[in-house]
C-alpha cells in the first residue's frame, strides 16, 4: 500500500477547504450534501470543522449507485441504502461533496438525483482530490489537493482510523 496524503495532511486540506467554503457561503446558509461513501466522509469531517449552525439543515446523504450509467460495465452490484435528504433542495444553494472527482460520472448521477428532489438555487462541488481522466465536462468548485493518477492506478479515501488517501493498483492497495 502506498500512502498518497496521511491523516495530517487530509486534516490540512479538509481545513483549508473549511475555510474557503466559510468564505464563499458566508451569507447563503447552504446545505451539506455528501455523496455515498467516500463524500459522506468528507461531508462529515467538514461538519465538524465548520460547525453545525454553519448549515440550517443536518447533512443530507446521496446514494447515486442506480443513477450511474456504468455500474454493470465497472462491475458494481450495489447493495443500495436509501439517500438521504432530510431537507427540500428547492432554491437552496447545495455544497456537493466527493472524495475524489476522476471520469465526473459520479457526479453526474448525484446531480441527476438532486433534480429529482428539486431545483436548488446552486450546486457547488466540493472534492477533497481532482485527478485526471475526465470523461465529462464536470469540474469541482473547491478542490483540496489536485494529483496525476497513472493509467490503472487509483485512489482511495479510507476510514479505519482516519481519513487518509491510498494509491492501489487493480482495487488492491499497494
Amino acid at each position: 500500500m502506498t500512502i498518497a496524503l496521511t491523516q495530517t495532511q487530509v486534516q490540512n486540506l479538509l481545513n483549508d477547504m473549511a475555510a474557503d467554503i466559510r468564505e464563499k457561503f458566508a451569507e447563503k446558509q447552504p446545505l451539506l450534501v455528501g455523496i455515498h461513501t467516500g463524500g459522506v466522509w468528507v461531508a462529515k469531517a467538514l461538519q465538524d470543522i465548520l460547525g453545525k449552525d454553519f448549515f440550517d439543515a443536518p447533512l443530507g446523504t446521496l446514494n447515486i449507485a442506480y443513477y450511474r450509467d456504468d455500474f454493470t460495465r465497472i462491475g458494481m452490484h450495489p447493495q443500495v441504502t436509501p439517500s438521504d435528504l432530510p431537507f427540500s433542495v428547492d432554491g437552496r444553494h447545495l455544497i456537493l461533496v466527493d472524495d475524489v472527482l476522476h471520469s465526473g460520472r459520479t457526479t453526474r448521477a448525484a446531480l441527476n438525483e438532486i433534480f429529482d428532489y428539486g431545483r436548488p438555487a446552486s450546486v457547488t462541488l466540493v472534492v477533497l482530490v481532482d485527478r485526471n481522466g475526465r470523461e465529462l465536462p464536470i469540474q469541482a468548485d473547491i478542490i483540496g489537493k489536485t494529483v496525476e493518477v497513472a493509467k490503472g492506478q487509483h485512489i482511495k479515501l479510507t476510514n479505519s482510523s482516519g481519513l487518509q488517501l491510498e494509491y492501489r493498483n487493480k482495487g488492491k492497495a499497494e
